[in-house]
């Protein structure tokens, strides 16, 4: 019987669960993605890709790879250059040439390779791919501008490395009917089809999207469709630049405003998820024994060298006066993970060189899965434990965004700041931030659901969002657009009035963010709280000053609001994470046994009902 389907199936199966399990115990999916490989491949023999999906295993892994650089172009925005434009332009231009030129000689005199191979070997491992980059930048956590230095570098690397790998093996591998003269100029000519095909591209389906051409049911098909097509007719041009085209397309439509750009990247997401956790087994699971049999000390040498000399030099050289700091550079010289593209294009490259006479090509697979392993779990395992050594974390802080500014949410931004938790308050209305300004609390000005406060809101140290207007749609709305961001266990919001969604008339649960404070605490009893003189106390609990004690000496009614556990926070009693104990610190909001009311004098800060 051919069990080949159940084969695909069961990899599909095993790459959502690793990224489960990635998740659960907190280390880089990529990690238990390249052991998952190994285990079901070389160890125990289960799968062997090669022999049981045949020739069209390339073509998917191609196709996939395709689709990966194309959602990961979407992620590239413009804005993000205001902060790295400068490093961005100086790794990419100065440290690909200044890596491979470093890793030529390490090819050379290090592992002992001819130097037509050396040099494409050298250029096959200037790429450090997405498939493995985006996944470790989102794990870590990492600080805006270092992190958007790894992903432009990633993305953008990813197409010319493979680029400058075709160039060179066409070059060392050409016939005596063409000239190196002749190849540079096809290349050259390839290259700037590739980038206008790829514009092009992006242009057009944003004309045929906004002049209501196709169906909204369609468009998502039909961008998949373009990226299939692009890819496929910039092969046709050269061999592999068909990548170069679905990047640019990827960046085309991640800048120019298009209307379904958030349905778009959470679809590509979703599926990018399945295609890197499926084509990374696969193609780990394909390794042979023999890949290794002849790898000596010589081959532990050059992927020493890799890892400790050629990449930290060709960054710190390329980043000289690029506003970088010290501790950036040492972070973006260590982390430089390969993956499912070196690992493609030396399979690729491999068998033609050896059929036109170079015996040490043999070594062009070995030594590429050789950096790739190292690269893959030391710089998956070290990048958050390295990154917060050197401040360029922000995993350990767990800022809120809270949308809406009155005197109530004012209030509750100023004690989450007494807890030493960032925070910032966000409303498109100047007069209702007074209170804040002067209390010299963070504000945002400006409509959060805008692309100017997408690119100019810092987000870095968030990881809650707390929609508290006086417009229940709002709220609902500003909580979807932003559970993309914090994920839908993160994104709360103050309930609607009448008690209960109702599911056949009102907005769907599906597009609202958590109850905050429980179903009684809508905007309006809030205010009106505040004004009766209802304060928020926080309290440390201990081993005598227990949660229960705590609460006994309330006066109630009161509404919790918080607990900050363990780094962690929570919004509401009921999205606590197990019961409060000592070091927990808790926040309510109360009624006072005997204050006088707060007065609405007529300042618009205290007390104003208009929405942002």
């Amino acid at each position: 019987m051919d069990f080949t389907l159940q084969k695909l199936v069961g990899v599909i199966i095993l790459g959502v669960s690793m990224h489960w399990l990635a998740w659960r115990v907190r280390i880089p999916s990529i990690v238990l993605f390249f052991g998952a490989g190994i285990l079901i491949g070389p160890a125990l023999g289960m799968v062997d890709p090669t022999q049981d999906f045949g020739p069209l295993l390339q073509a998917l892994i191609k196709l996939a790879i395709a689709i990966i650089l194309f959602e990961g172009g979407l992620n590239l925005r413009f804005h993000e250059l205001r902060q790295s434009g400068r490093a961005v332009k100086q790794i990419i231009g100065f440290g690909l040439p200044l890596a491979w030129g470093f890793g030529f000689l390490a090819c050379y005199w290090v592992a002992g390779l001819s130097a037509p191979v050396s040099l494409l070997l050298s250029a096959i491992l200037v790429v450090t791919g997405p498939t493995v980059i985006l996944p470790l930048v989102r794990h870590a956590k990492l600080s805006s501008r270092t992190a958007s230095v790894l992903k432009w570098e990633g993305i953008i690397n990813d197409p010319i490395g493979v680029l400058l790998a075709v160039l060179v093996a066409e070059i060392i591998t050409h016939d005596a009917t063409q000239t190196t003269e002749t190849i540079l100029w096809h290349f050259g000519m390839a290259f700037a089809g590739a980038v206008a095909l790829g514009i092009a591209g992006g242009l057009l389906l944003k004309f045929i999207f906004e002049k209501g051409h196709t169906p909204e049911f369609l468009k998502i098909p039909m961008v998949l469709c373009m990226v299939i097509s692009l890819y496929g007719i910039g092969n046709l041009l050269e061999e592999e630049i068909g990548l170069l085209a679905v990047t640019v397309l990827g960046i085309t439509m991640g800048n120019i405003r298009m209307l379904i750009f958030y349905e778009l990247r959470k679809f590509k997401e979703n599926i990018t998820t399945l295609l890197v956790s499926t084509v990374f087994i696969l193609l780990t699971a394909d390794l042979k024994t023999e890949h290794f049999q002849n790898l000596d000390w010589r081959a532990l040498g050059f992927v020493l060298c890799i890892l400790f000399l050629v990449r930290p030099l060709a960054v710190w050289l390329a980043t000289l006066g690029s506003g970088l700091k010290s501790n950036e550079k040492l972070l973006l010289g260590w982390i430089a993970p390969r993956g499912i593209v070196a690992a493609s294009v030396a399979g690729l490259f491999a068998p033609r060189l050896i059929e036109r006479g170079y015996e040490d090509a043999v070594y062009l697979l070995p030594l590429v899965f050789g950096v790739i392993l190292s690269t893959v779990v030391l710089h998956g395992l070290s990048l958050e434990w390295l990154a917060r050594k050197l401040a360029l974390s922000s995993d350990k802080k767990e800022g809120v965004v809270i949308v809406g500014a009155n005197p109530w949410t004012t209030e509750l931004a100023s004690v989450l700041r007494e807890l030493d938790l960032p925070v910032v308050l966000v409303d498109g209305t100047w007069h209702r931030l007074k209170d804040a300004r002067l209390r010299g609390l963070p504000i945002h000005f400006g409509e959060i659901l805008s692309e100017t406060s997408e690119q100019n809101m810092e987000l870095a140290e968030m990881g809650y969002l707390l929609a508290a207007s006086e417009n229940d749609a709002y709220n609902a709305l500003v909580c979807n657009a932003f559970i993309h961001h914090f994920g839908r266990d993160r994104v709360y919001q103050l309930p609607f009035h009448p008690k209960k969604v109702d599911e056949e008339k009102g907005v769907h649960s599906a597009h609202l963010g958590r109850i905050a404070f429980g179903e009684e605490a809508r905007f309006e009893v809030l205010m009106d709280r505040f004004y009766q003189g209802w304060t928020f106390q926080k309290s440390k609990l201990t081993e005598e000053h227990d949660f229960e004690a705590f609460t006994q000496k309330l006066n109630a009614p009161y509404y919790l609001i918080g607990l900050f556990k363990k780094g962690k926070l929570a919004f509401g009693a009921e999205h606590f994470p197990g019961a409060p104990g000592p070091g927990d610190r808790i926040i309510a909001f109360v009624k006072p046994e005997a204050t006088p009311p707060k007065k609405k004098n007529g300042d618009t800060t205290q007390g104003s009902l208009d929405a942002p």
